[in-house]
């Protein structure tokens, strides 16, 4: 089986990384879905999205000559129209939306460099 950029194919899930998911395809052949490629919203976790034997229908975003193959889940199942609530969002509500979406996103990487911070000033302390 050939594989073209565009095509819409069914996959098992072979491997998870925290970047992404390897997908193997009916080809036989292995493509990763970037993180980002993985659902229409931000993925903290990939692990809450995807478990390794999952069977999921990807889009084939790039075959590189290199033999890398460039997946998508989100774009697999974006064939339906986006919700009419979002289209209809005045831009006052966009702009709210993005605002607390992106304090969100802040909050939990100040959290994490915190945690980051306190351990390694615990670790200079026990030396």
């Amino acid at each position: 089986m050939s594989l073209q950029v565009g095509n819409i194919v069914e996959g098992v899930v072979t491997g998870i990384t925290n970047f992404g998911a390897f997908v193997l395809l009916p080809s036989g052949e292995t493509g990763l879905v970037h993180i980002s490629e993985v659902a229409n919203t931000y993925v903290k976790d990939i692990n809450e999205y995807l478990k390794k034997n999952d069977s999921v229908k990807v889009k084939i975003l790039s075959v590189e000559p290199d033999g890398k193959i460039g997946l998508s889940i989100k774009k697999a199942q974006n064939n339906r129209p986006r919700r009419k609530e979002k289209v209809n969002m005045s831009f006052e509500d966009k702009i709210n939306r993005f605002m607390k979406e992106s304090d969100e996103k802040q909050q939990d990487l100040k959290k994490n460099t915190e945690s980051k911070r306190s351990k390694r000033s615990a670790d200079k302390q026990a030396f």
